[in-house]
């Protein structure tokens, strides 16, 4: 029996979707898996950018010494229209032993080609984009449940406010604790090796604004700015901060889970909320939204000391917790 009669990948694979780590992650699991059949597999990357007409073609005619092909398309939401109607003409006359894996970030640009591998019943892989804090949690969790570790949430949460902009480093860090560590993943473990991150983000300040501990909140800030945070980002952490209060300050009792799935946040963001919400009342949340907006307009060019329209946003925020 011959490995493309017994082989588990079919002939055309499209991987769709704008995150990165996990469109590399479906192709290399493919190309693996591919390999298990075939292990002379011969891979021909051909990206969108740099295509020529007539290289499809080219690269999926049979070798002279037999054996299977791989062509990996990329970005096919980038592809010039050449490479479009080679990957139609392919579609139309698939060659045997040929392998076909298309990628695509996201747009209309490439749509009958992809019309085309959908109704040729393509194997189709999602990778979603990963915004959200609660989109970032799940897959932070994940990451450690698939290495057969268990991570707390405090940990997920620390992490997050660590390196949780970009999901690259994310996974990066997951990994990183995975490899370094023992045992259960706790918030302590996550400051060791990210106390320095975490100490400078918007995230600390923020914590510390809320909970009405002015003088701890300035002096996260300074350290913040000291270590090059930019005003901008730690403003949009005090006020999506004061916008979870309200959310979940309105939403009224219900399981942490529950809410978190209607209001589009994490359990654990939840959680800190309705603990954080103890001393504060509409008079103060509205009066400390007000004063983050005005710090906005001022670290956004309306202004000529971010700094300090950062520090008096703050010390509204913590009369308006306090109720001083």
């Amino acid at each position: 029996m011959t490995a493309t009669a017994t082989r588990t990948v079919p002939p055309l694979v499209l991987i769709t979707g704008p995150e990165g780590v996990l469109a590399e992650r479906a192709l290399d699991s493919t190309l693996e898996e591919l390999k298990a059949q075939a292990p002379d597999l011969e891979v021909v990357r051909l990206p969108a950018a740099t295509y020529e007409a007539g290289s499809l073609g080219v690269h999926a005619s049979p070798s002279l010494f037999g054996g299977e092909k791989c062509l990996v398309v990329e970005d096919l939401d980038e592809a010039p229209d050449e490479l479009q109607q080679d990957l139609l003409t392919f579609l139309a006359a698939p060659e045997p032993d040929v392998t076909l894996v298309v990628t695509h970030k996201s747009g209309q640009r490439g749509k009958k080609v992809l019309d085309t591998l959908k109704k040729a019943k393509a194997r189709v892989l999602e990778a979603p984009a990963i915004k959200s804090d609660r989109d970032k949690s799940d897959f932070a969790m994940h990451e450690f449940r698939r290495a057969g570790r268990k991570a707390t949430p405090d940990a997920i949460r620390a992490l997050i406010e660590a390196v949780g902009k970009d999901v690259r480093e994310l996974a990066a860090a997951c990994s990183q604790l995975v490899a370094d560590t023992t045992g259960v993943i706790d918030d302590q473990v996550v400051l060791r090796y990210h106390g320095g991150k975490v100490e400078a983000t918007g995230f600390r300040v923020a914590d510390a604004a809320v909970a009405g501990e002015a003088g701890e909140a300035l002096r996260l800030l300074r350290h913040a700015i000291a270590t090059g945070v930019d005003p901008v980002p730690i403003v949009a952490v005090l006020a999506q901060q004061l916008r979870q209060l309200v959310k979940v300050g309105a939403a009224g009792r219900g399981r942490s889970a529950d809410l978190a799935r209607e209001l589009g946040m994490a359990p654990w963001q939840v959680d800190k909320a309705r603990r954080s919400l103890s001393g504060w009342g509409p008079e103060g949340l509205a009066e400390s939204i007000q004063a983050v907006a005005l710090a906005d307009f001022e670290v956004k060019g309306g202004g000529r000391d971010p700094v300090y329209a950062v520090e008096r946003a703050i010390l509204t925020i913590t009369r308006g917790r306090t109720g001083r």
